[in-house]
């Protein structure tokens, strides 16, 4: 039987603070693993410190603007040479030490789809109107799909490559995980939650996500809940 190996894509925005100490982390996990960081047209030295330290990613696609989020998963995912992708924020709110507990319900129990659930384990809030939100969001999804997941926008998604590419991808931003999120259960495929640490932070640390993209999941969550493929 072939070694399985996961493809970690880690979209990146002006995180020159963070990226490598995330990238070190990643480097330490005892796993077949590719690393595709996609710089999203950073504007402070993220690409730099990036280009100086080739040892810790696969590869390096740089694109010359800013286009969100989903954007750079999508282009990453171009790349993407392993049996799954996991997706990998760069800005230390998740610990990569838990590759190992998302991929394990694909090579013990071959799952299709995994996301870590923040709310399946104890851990500290950025603050009561991010949790909300993502609560929010979260039963938005059961009520219009009929499911029963608990951490719908979590960032800690891991997807069967061959999976991931049929959906034909189109945003560009934050509303990625309600897309991906919507085609996943819509395509009939089970969405299996294993319990993720989470250390958030604020705003002024350089949180990006904002109300208006919580408005927009739920559109996204909506139209794709009545789209025609």
């Amino acid at each position: 039987m072939e070694e399985f190996k996961l493809s970690v894509i880690v979209p990146v925005y002006n995180e020159e603070k963070t990226v490598i100490p995330l990238l070190e982390r990643v480097a330490d996990v005892a796993l077949l693993k590719e690393v595709i960081v996609v710089d999203d047209g950073s504007t402070d030295r993220t690409r730099h410190v990036l280009q100086a330290r080739p040892e810790l990613y696969t590869r390096l696609v740089t694109c010359d603007e800013n286009r969100g989020k989903g954007f750079a998963i999508r282009k990453g995912l171009e790349h993407v040479t392993g049996a799954a992708v996991l997706i990998q924020d760069a800005d230390l709110e998740y610990d990569p030490a838990e590759y190992r507990d998302l991929v394990a319900p694909i090579l013990q129990q071959g799952a299709r789809v995994v996301y870590g659930s923040r709310i399946r384990k104890r851990n500290p809030k950025a603050s009561w109107l991010f949790y909300l939100g993502g609560r929010s969001l979260s039963l938005v999804t059961n009520v219009l799909y009929g499911t029963r997941i608990t951490d719908e926008p979590t960032c800690y998604k891991v997807v069967e490559t061959a999976l991931l590419r049929s959906f034909r991808l189109e945003c560009d931003g934050f509303e990625f995980c309600p897309e991906v999120t919507a085609k996943i259960v819509r395509s009939g495929v089970p969405i299996i939650e294993v319990p993720i640490s989470y250390r958030p932070r604020g705003i002024t640390e350089g949180k990006k996500i904002r109300f208006r993209d919580a408005l927009i999941a739920v559109w996204t969550l909506v139209k794709y809940r009545f789209w025609k493929p």
